[in-house]
């Protein structure tokens, strides 16, 4: 007797379910926790690693972020006008500027910054802020390139017929970008925004190329540090879970963003 389409559907939800326990348990079964506990668990180590962890190295992460994230959109914003002149030196710079700074892997861009300009230009490292400050200075780069063109894009989502009716009521091209276009395109490109928040907090980790003092290392730095100096890899695993309780309720306030825009549209 054929199975009704319902009944398929919860047979094969079923069997789902049945398959992903089956590998979690044979994966917990499996596992040498006598051997993993003390290499990457050990509750020692952890000790140590407080509050340095979260005084310093999570506060500094939160802070590199912030700023390289504030730098690439007000960047970014400027770059995404550009892109849209009706001029085409500026379309081109700005379409040189993104292509370059996309097309770069993060860590040459920082590794680049951080070494090859002050060599270039004759100043020492220190009077341009530091290691730090040079490798934020790159990661800002970065992110104005990714941040102009969803920037970009949201500004030509925005429909035309709210520029046409700007312009009717007397309002000049600048006031209708700035006011008008403008507002209504970052609405749209706010999930996307947060994304790249996300992005550039774990982008935070390639600051390492730059070199750091103790005062200014972020997650990464910290705990790679303190692995090497206790030959024990539980602090990289106390640094991967602080990413995550960070991380994913940006990830979740991202998506809930996204249902309700949908909604809205």
């Amino acid at each position: 007797m054929a199975l009704r389409r319902t009944t398929k559907q919860k047979l094969y939800r079923y069997i789902v379910y049945a398959v992903l326990i089956a590998i979690v348990v044979w994966a917990a079964v499996s596992t040498n926790w006598a051997k993993i506990g003390p290499l990457f668990f050990n509750p020692e180590v952890a000790a140590k690693m407080f509050p340095g962890i979260i005084t310093t190295a999570l506060v500094n992460t939160i802070w590199f972020t912030i700023v390289a994230f504030a730098g690439g959109l007000l960047l970014g914003i400027f770059l995404a006008l550009l892109k849209l002149s009706s001029i085409g030196p500026f379309r081109w710079i700005a379409t040189a500027w993104i292509e370059l700074f996309r097309g770069l892997p993060a860590i040459l861009t920082i590794f680049g910054v951080a070494f090859i300009v002050p060599i270039a230009t004759g100043i020492r490292g220190q009077e341009l802020g530091g290691p730090v400050v040079l490798g934020l200075i790159g990661l800002i780069l970065v992110a104005s390139a990714y941040m102009a063109e969803t920037i970009r894009a949201g500004l030509q989502a925005v429909p035309k017929g709210q520029t046409e009716a700007a312009r009717s009521l007397g309002m000049s091209p600048m006031k209708t970008t700035f006011w008008i276009v403008v507002p209504q395109g970052f609405r749209i490109i706010i999930p996307p925004l947060t994304n790249e928040f996300v992005l550039l907090l774990k982008d935070t980790s390639l600051l390492f190329i730059a070199g750091a003092f103790i005062w200014s290392k972020e997650l990464t730095t910290f705990a790679r540090d303190a692995t090497t100096q206790n030959s024990n890899a539980t602090p990289l695993i106390m640094a991967a879970i602080l990413y995550l309780i960070v991380t994913i309720p940006l990830t979740r306030f991202t998506a809930y963003l996204e249902r309700r825009m949908a909604r809205q549209r």
